[in-house]
């Protein structure tokens, strides 16, 4: 399992994802699932994967060798961020086709999920979300993040603080705390943290920074958050209903 997070913010677009992937307690490796395409002046796009890892990585190699090698019609020709989600679909399409009844039969589960977002000059900055049949849906003002992976434990704050209004850096807080609510709940997300902030019209990759599981900011979130939901908690007034309880000697 994973985590991965995608924002798009009237700023622009901030992208999230963890490096854990796992077979087993006994089979815990690093991949990173954040992949950057970009030409600057002209596009950034980025792609998110969670899900079975070799569809999800095969998918992503067809895409870059056709952007490399192909017709003319891959990421670094397409006219827009629609096309680009339908390429990912395409392609998420035709490896499940050659891959999937393998992977069934040794009862491998053969589903993967990205979100793909960026900028191709002309258009305004999108996102979009891509589900394993190859459908995909855009985000919205009304939902304006993506979560794909392992998305319970960290979707509460994003539901609580987000919006196209929140600035990048508040979303980049924001981000660090559902992914810390995430890996202290479920051991099969974990860092490093892959976070990059592209802002809007800017048709060039801004910060691209990677956080370990000791770096000193990180470890900085947690301990203030950590602290701070302490402290909410015991200030939080106290229910009416619960004094006569408070009260009741003990026998």
């Amino acid at each position: 399992m994973t985590y991965c997070i995608g924002i798009n913010l009237d700023e622009g677009l901030l992208f999230a994802s963890d490096s854990r992937t796992n077979a087993g307690v006994d089979d815990v490796r690093r991949f990173g699932k954040m992949r950057v395409f970009a030409v600057d002046g002209d596009r950034v796009i980025v792609t998110l994967s969670a899900g079975n890892l070799s569809l999800t990585q095969n998918t992503l190699n067809l895409i870059e060798y056709r952007a490399n090698h192909g017709d003319g019609t891959g990421l670094y020709s397409a006219q827009s961020m629609f096309e680009v989600a339908t390429l990912v679909g395409d392609a998420m399409r035709e490896i499940r086709k050659r891959d999937a009844p393998y992977l069934r039969d040794s009862g491998v589960d053969a589903s993967g999920t990205f979100i793909v977002g960026g900028q191709i000059k002309g258009e305004a900055p999108r996102l979009f979300q891509v589900y394993s049949e190859g459908n995909f849906i855009e985000s919205n003002p009304d939902t304006p993040y993506f979560q794909i992976g392992e998305i319970k434990f960290g979707k509460p704050i994003l539901d609580r603080v987000v919006t196209p209004k929140t600035t990048m850096d508040e979303a980049a807080k924001c981000a660090l705390v559902s992914f810390d609510s995430t890996m202290r709940s479920n051991l099969s997300v974990g860092p490093p943290i892959d976070l990059l902030l592209y802002r809007r019209d800017s048709l060039t990759v801004g910060l691209r920074q990677r956080l370990e599981d000791d770096d000193p900011y990180l470890n900085r979130v947690r301990t203030y958050w950590n602290d701070s939901l302490r402290s909410a908690l015991q200030h939080l007034p106290e229910p009416e209903w619960l004094q006569p309880f408070d009260t009741v000697p003990v026998s």
